[in-house]
């Protein structure tokens, strides 16, 4: 799709560049939701899958430690250095959340920090799906 996009001139913008939370190293698999949070009803927010995907967190979180950014920001910047026209718009309703997000325009990923990411994720076999089976079927997703 990408190249597509590139070749079209075609911008993006991912879906919840945070993965709903997830990408703010804010939930673990000790997180609780209440029945009325969606999360509670996805695959990718059981405990399991939680434990599982942890260590992405893991190393995005070591980059954030060397660049004094939190784990949103360096989740955000990687998106931002992928190509120009890729722009991601987090939602949030926490202005502290919102000012953090804006910080992530000023953080410098050097190639060794993109490659240090692309390899890690290159290991990591993401757990649990992004939407329940049923929901998946009807949205395509």
């Amino acid at each position: 799709m990408i190249p597509t996009l590139e070749e079209l001139g075609i911008g993006f913008v991912p879906y919840s560049p945070l993965g709903k939370g997830f990408l703010t190293g804010k939930i673990d698999e000790h997180a609780k939701f209440d029945s009325s949070d969606f999360r509670s009803t996805l695959p990718r927010f059981t405990p399991e899958a939680l434990k599982a995907n942890q260590a992405l967190i893991d190393v995005i979180g070591k980059i954030g430690q060397r660049k004094k950014a939190t784990v949103a920001q360096i989740a955000l910047a990687w998106l931002l250095a992928q190509k120009p026209w890729i722009v991601p718009i987090p939602g949030t309703t926490k202005l502290h959340r919102l000012e953090e997000n804006i910080g992530a325009v000023s953080i410098e990923l050097t190639p060794d920090d993109l490659r240090e990411i692309e390899s890690a994720a290159s290991k990591i076999t993401v757990q649990g799906a992004r939407y329940p089976e049923k929901l998946e079927q009807m949205t395509g997703r």
